[in-house]
């Protein structure tokens, strides 16, 4: 199994929907939130896709990558998880470089809060994506899940019933 920019985003959050997500158990065509998402991608920037191109390398897939300026655009419903988010597209800007596309940076915009927050790649980053695609995979061969993280953000996640079925 390849790591994705999803499995990066999801380590900063839980290792639990890593696990679950990465073993093909999956709930996020049950969610509203997650069709919320969707939904803000597709209308927030309708001319986006005339300019810019959707771009799958490396078992990623960018959203909008303008490629005359070496940007990466991508588009989140909220801050709450902001450092998952800046972490996928740091991975997106690794995968690049490990593609041979030098000098690309990252915007993570958040269309209804009005605002966006620009993402650059370091050299300490690149070190840490090396050690969390290793632990990634180290979680991912586990024979069982990882236990429930039990934190507020739970409550939005496409997952919580699966994870609190047995609780009261």
């Amino acid at each position: 199994m390849n790591v994705t920019a999803t499995l990066i985003n999801l380590y900063h959050v839980c290792k639990r929907e890593l696990w679950l997500h990465a073993n093909n158990i999956r709930f996020e065509h049950t969610s509203d939130l997650v069709y919320e998402g969707k939904m803000l991608h597709e209308t927030s920037y309708p001319q986006r896709s005339e300019r810019y191109e959707e771009l799958e390398i490396g078992g990623c897939k960018i959203d909008f990558y303008d490629a005359k300026n070496k940007v990466i655009h991508e588009i989140k419903k909220s801050d709450k998880i902001e450092e998952a988010h800046e972490w996928q597209v740091k991975y997106y800007i690794y995968v690049l470089e490990k593609n041979g596309v030098e000098g690309v940076t990252g915007i993570l915009e958040y269309p209804s809060m009005r605002q966006k927050t620009s993402v650059c790649l370091t050299e300490e980053d690149r070190r840490m994506l090396m050690d969390v695609e290793q632990d990634i995979m180290r979680i991912i061969e586990k024979e069982e899940c990882p236990l429930v993280i039990k934190s507020r953000i739970c409550k939005k996640c496409s997952y919580y019933e699966f994870c609190y079925v047995d609780e009261v």
